[in-house]
């Protein structure tokens, strides 16, 4: 719709309400405090308008809600540490606004997250250790921020996740060799960073990758694992803009659902 204006303070009368879908309006001003009193809601939806502001922390209070959707609006202030309390939480989208700081710690108390997306914004620090506690988690993008240090180890206790992106952060370190235990995973981005060292050849046990981008990082050694055939499932691969060196391996004729292949501007 083409929904103007703000949204009113007495929206949190609806003392009844399960649902709330205001997305995709032009809604402007901040989100009213009062939508914390409507402890009956499990779905809330506000995603691209032009909302301001900072997260309102009487979010906490809705302790039922299932869905948080806000992504792409103007918001931002930090990701408080009180979404930790949201227990029920199955989705958090917050992606495309302009929030800044640490993600919280306790992002790790969401043990039924399953889709996380903090994408586009400007979030600093290190992908916190503890997000391999979230072991409902099958999607997780954190692209397009300013995020620091390693993928922490942890990272490989989520055996639902199957899509990763990471993509175009300031991420360094080495791609952890235990990343055949993510063995549901079938898009891998780790694009525009940082990263050296090999690929590492357990990679070649995700046999459900489909897409497998490492493109412009500093990664080192030869141009694709000998174990990269198995990957039968594989539809896209970039490994250009690094440091790998060598021929290309026969083993990459293997990859019979291939569409895309690029190797480009490597050493």
């Amino acid at each position: 719709n083409q929904l103007t204006g703000t949204i009113p303070s007495t929206i949190g009368q609806l003392n009844s309400l399960q649902q709330l879908a205001l997305d995709v309006n032009q809604l402007t001003g901040t989100i009213p405090s009062t939508i914390g009193h409507l402890t009956s809601l499990e779905h809330l939806d506000l995603a691209v308008n032009q909302l301001s502001g900072t997260f309102p922390s009487s979010i906490s209070q809705l302790s039922i809600l299932q869905i948080l959707w806000l992504s792409y609006n103007h918001l931002t202030g930090t990701i408080p540490s009180i979404i930790g309390q949201l227990f029920n939480l199955s989705q958090l989208m917050l992606q495309g606004n302009q929030f800044i700081g640490a993600i919280p710690e306790t992002i790790g108390q969401l043990s039924s997250l399953q889709f996380l997306w903090l994408s586009n914004n400007q979030l600093t620090g290190t992908i916190p250790s503890i997000i391999g506690q979230l072991a409902s988690l099958e999607w997780l993008n954190i692209s397009y921020n300013h995020l620091t240090g390693t993928i922490p180890s942890t990272i490989v206790q989520l055996s639902s996740l199957q899509d990763l992106d990471l993509q175009r952060n300031k991420l360094s370190g080495t791609i952890p060799s235990t990343i055949d235990q993510i063995f549901l995973l079938r898009s891998l981005v780790l694009s525009y960073n940082q990263f050296n060292g090999t690929i590492p050849t357990t990679i070649g046990q995700l046999v459900s990758l489909q897409v497998l981008l490492l493109d412009n990082n500093q990664l080192t050694g030869t141009i694709t694992p000998s174990t990269i055939g198995q990957l039968t499932s594989l539809q896209f691969l970039y490994l250009f803009s690094n440091r790998l060196t060598g021929s290309i391996p026969s083993a990459i004729g293997q990859l019979s659902s291939l569409v895309d292949l690029r190797l480009y501007d490597n050493e």
